[in-house]
């Protein structure tokens, strides 16, 4: 991959076309740049109410990520313990899945069959898919990677407010007077919003900003009043913070006796949670408190923003409860800038959960076990009933498998291996599992060893599509570019799937439900009859008449003319609803809001003597996901180049740990290998690691092995951000580097297998200017055999003529450089490597080597170029490092102004100002 367009001897068409980023649930609108063959560039869209143009740093550098060698353009089939696929046809994949599943279904029936989907599916996507599991196979056995994520949010909304309905929008962002985020790295999850955060605050200084969280995360640097709680702890949080409004009399006995009920029950609960207590049990200052709790009730509207950090617990849908009950309790719900407002993980996990694309739900925010609810989908779809039990969520489902209960499972764009926790569990499941079906755009997942077969997916920018974003606004996407090969949209592979499944199921004469259809193949003629995305929404709009996301009004020539709209819109409106509860009236049986009273129940897995460190996982800035997409962008890997563990200098010294070694991380279920980050800003006895390293960037750095399985039991969600952990030194006394530039794929790909060779490995793109790479770090017991290299050589494309060689077998010590016109483009470095920061810089320069040629091979880097260092980078727009940063600061900027002046850092997208201000904030302590 290069930063380069190629030169073409054709002038290019310069088109465009209209859609949304693929990343999280902000929405931002995209302005695709394309020849329509090829994406060339992306912008944002100044029109699109979510991002008004601006761009993070992720979104800003898609088009470097939409094509490549590792897209998936033909169905594949291959052996589990083979890496070699065979190709096959679109009839005969889909024919060869589909016998198989009307087999199980005839011999077992449709609940040994399940889906696992995701929030980066479209709205026409999650509805076919969801139609084809309830409705036609009969199972309700399909969850999606949104119980990962939103899950806990989904159910506290429609436990205290009656429906899954997120009441604000982002221009409440603009009008609060008090922001609480809590459990939310805005900064580095929703960027752009982050952005609009600070603007507000720019523009009404006396705007109060309250951050909890257990790390002082960048997005703490803009707090008026921070709060670093012990993990886990929130609950105890909002109800301390409840008492003391109660006391201090800023609740409004108005707003609860007209619209609420539940209010005496929780009155008396929160007696109980006294300020002394509650600090006490978090961790902070009771002054702390006080000021959180006066902040918000003294604020004339008050919003709240949270995201994982409340979701991704046992006690989730508490948490989210009792922040909701800070809301009623002082009426700020249905007002500007004011309300509870949940940030969406994934761009159409709002889609997914509107479509009833999870096992306990139906389109149109309908439930599975409301037979009202089953009777009325029932008559749209046209089928005789629905079964009445919901299916498995996603950590029960892959129990399920292991146990034998699900024969198949169909997995669509996401990476359950990666992602999943207690990774070692999911992936006896997969092994134990008949048939494993993946549909991706992409090759290389952690989940794809797993696959049976794998059935190519149209990607971002080769489908039409609409999604949903955190706001409840829609989005009409555009095809810019043909997909890849013979990729389809999964809609599409979903339809034909059902028409092949009715013809097997026909086959084996399996009995049809009535006499309402001739065949199975007539019944799936009759329910897929989609031509296309259109066909589908009409459909799926019919499911939301009279419903709380009534969205009637629109279909896509709306949203082209008007842009993107908020739901709810049914039919006659003129535009979409901005927030929701305006008159106090909630979808409950009462119309009234229900205040919940949970107990405070602290997390799924204590510390103990031998566990004695809390890990909690989470976001980089510049990567998303398990890196399917952003981890083909080299400039998205200045910030962070490979996993590591973050821990405080008390901690590190404790446990025998120094910066930028190894250390080894063990949990109950497993352990994991991570570089030593040392943070002062952390607080002492918590841990973190970035959740995104799979085994194509580090084998043995892989966090959701050490995770538990522990979830809601109201949610089904996931318990990610605690988990009890022991920490230890880990000494290699081999290590070894390889460093390439980039050329073709395929060199990639090489260094990916050989890292798996190896107990330790991390991998990296590297890029300068308009030179890309990558670098692989290894470490080991001992050496590698003489006789595995030259076979890596050959693989890395690091033979031939021009090579230098220093072999030292007596000390195992085996060292290649490559060089083309005085210029390096590879190095080998096995059993001393103290070189390769230089020679990487040797390389991404494009530096003449003649005149250090004598000191290539040396053990350390050259006297005269000693004073250089490789700086962590803080930019990915301007490639600006953190050294350049500290100097730029030494010398008299101190504001992002005079920083994006100095130096140009913080002048593009902006993603990275909140680790200037860190940084600066970092320099001033340091000097005073």
């Amino acid at each position: 991959m290069t930063l380069l367009r190629p030169q073409t001897t054709q002038p290019l068409r310069r088109l465009e076309s209209k859609s949304a980023c693929p990343y999280c649930g902000t929405g931002c609108g995209v302005i695709i740049e394309h020849d329509g063959q090829r994406i060339t560039g992306v912008r944002g869209d100044p029109d699109h109410p979510a991002n008004f143009g601006q761009l993070c740093s992720k979104g800003n550098t898609l088009h470097l990520s939409s094509a490549g060698e590792d897209r998936a353009r033909a169905p594949l089939q291959h052996r589990r313990d083979s890496e070699d696929w065979s190709p096959l046809a679109w009839p005969q994949a889909l024919s060869r899945i589909a016998r198989q599943w009307a087999e199980i279904i005839h011999t077992q029936g449709p609940q040994a069959v399940a889906l696992y989907v995701s929030g980066q599916l479209s709205t026409e996507d999650y509805y076919v898919a969801n139609k084809l599991a309830k409705g036609f196979i009969g199972t309700n056995h399909i969850d999606t990677n949104s119980r990962l994520c939103m899950a806990s949010a989904v159910t506290g909304y429609k436990s205290s407010l009656g429906m899954d309905s997120v009441p604000c929008s982002y221009e409440d962002l603009d009008t609060a007077d008090c922001l609480f985020i809590v459990g939310a790295n805005v900064a580095y999850a929703h960027p752009i919003l982050f952005r609009r955060i600070e603007a507000a605050k720019l523009r009404r200084p006396e705007l109060r900003i309250i951050v909890a969280d257990p790390r002082r995360t960048p997005t703490a640097a803009i707090a008026d009043v921070f709060l670093p709680i012990q993990p886990g702890t929130d609950v105890a949080l909002f109800h301390g913070m409840l008492h003391i409004l109660i006391w201090e009399g800023l609740v409004n006995r108005a707003f609860i006796e007209a619209h609420t009920e539940g209010w005496e029950e929780l009155k008396a609960q929160v007696q109980n949670y006294t300020p002394q207590w509650v600090a006490e049990i978090c961790a902070i200052p009771v002054a702390n408190l006080r000021a959180a709790a006066l902040t918000f009730g003294q604020a004339p509207a008050a919003l709240s923003l949270w995201c994982q950090g409340l979701n991704q617990s046992s006690h989730g849908t508490d948490k989210n409860v009792a922040l909701i009950n800070l809301h009623l309790a002082t009426g700020q719900i249905g007002r500007a800038g004011a309300g509870p407002f949940s940030l969406t993980g994934q761009p159409n996990a709002m889609g997914g959960r509107e479509t009833g694309g999870m096992p306990a739900l139906l389109p149109g925010h309908r439930e599975v076990v409301n037979p009202e609810h089953r009777a009325e989908i029932a008559a749209l779809w046209g089928v005789e009933r629905l079964h009445p039990q919901p299916g498995y969520t996603a950590v029960p489902l892959f129990q399920a498998m292991e146990r034998g209960e699900i024969e198949t499972v169909w997995i669509a764009c996401t990476n359950p291996v990666l992602s999943m926790p207690d990774q070692t569990q999911v992936q006896r499941a997969l092994e134990q599992c008949r048939l494993v079906i993946l549909q991706d755009s992409y090759l290389h997942t952690e989940t794809a060893a797993y696959a049976d077969i794998l059935l190519p997916a149209a990607s971002w920018g080769e489908r039409e599509a609409v999604v949903t974003n955190s706001e409840r606004r829609i989005t009409h996407l555009q095809v810019a570019v043909p997909a890849p090969g013979d990729a389809l949209p999964d809609w599409v592979i979903f339809r034909d799937f059902a028409f092949a499944l009715g013809a097997a199921l026909d086959t084996l004469d399996h009995p049809l439900p009535s006499a309402k259809d001739a065949s199975w193949t007539a019944r799936a003629r009759r329910m897929f009859d989609f031509t296309d995305s259109a066909s589908i929404f009409l459909e799926y709009r019919e499911c939301t008449r009279g419903r709380d996301l009534d969205i009637t009004g629109l279909d896509f020539a709306v949203l082209d003319a008007r842009g993107p709209q908020q739901w709810p819109y049914p039919q006659g409106a003129q535009a979409g609803q901005v927030r929701l509860y305006t008159d106090g009236v909630f979808p409950t049986p009462s119309g009234r809001a229900r205040f919940r009273s949970p107990e405070y129940l602290g997390v799924a897995e204590e510390i103990d003597a031998r566990y004695p460190l809390r890990l909690t996982t989470g976001r980089l800035r510049d990567q998303w996901h398990s890196m399917s997409r952003t981890g083909k962008v080299a400039a998205l890997f200045t910030s962070d180049e490979e996993a590591f563990l973050e821990i405080h200098p008390d901690d590190a010294r404790r446990f025998g740990l120094r910066a930028d070694a190894l250390a080894k991380i063990r949990s109950r279920r497993g352990s994991s290998i991570l570089r030593v980050r040392l943070n002062a800003d952390l607080q002492s006895g918590l841990v973190f690691a970035p959740m995104h390293f799979g085994r194509r960037y580090a084998p043995a750095a892989l966090c959701n092995q050490l995770t538990l399985a522990a979830i809601d039991p109201l949610s089904g969600e996931p318990e990610f951000k605690h988990t009890a952990v022991r920490v230890e030194p880990m000494h290699f006394p081999w290590q070894g580097t390889i460093l390439r530039l980039h050329d073709e794929d395929g060199h990639f790909y090489a260094a990916q297998r050989i890292a798996r060779q190896f107990p330790y490995a991390s991998l990296s793109r590297i890029h300068q200017g308009e030179r890309e790479g990558f670098v692989l770090r290894l470490a080991h017991e001992q050496a590698p055999a003489a006789s595995d290299i030259p076979a890596w050589d050959r693989a890395l494309g690091m033979d031939g003529i021009d090579i230098l060689d220093y072999d030292d077998g007596r000390r195992e010590v085996r060292k290649r450089l490559c060089i083309r016109g005085n210029q390096l483009y590879a190095a080998r470095l096995f059993g001393e490597d103290a070189t390769r920061d230089w020679l990487r810089e040797m390389l991404l320069s494009a530096a003449d080597v003649q005149s250090y040629r004598h000191a290539l091979f040396a053990p350390k880097v050259p006297a005269d170029r000693d004073a250089w260092a490789r700086s962590r980078g803080v930019c990915a727009c301007t490639g600006v490092n953190e050294r350049t940063l500290r100097q730029s600061i030494a010398s008299g900027a101190v504001t992002l102004d005079q920083i994006a002046q100095v130096c140009g850092a913080g002048s593009e997208c902006g993603s990275c100002k909140p680790e200037i201000l860190d940084l600066i904030r970092s320099v001033r302590q340091e000097t005073s």
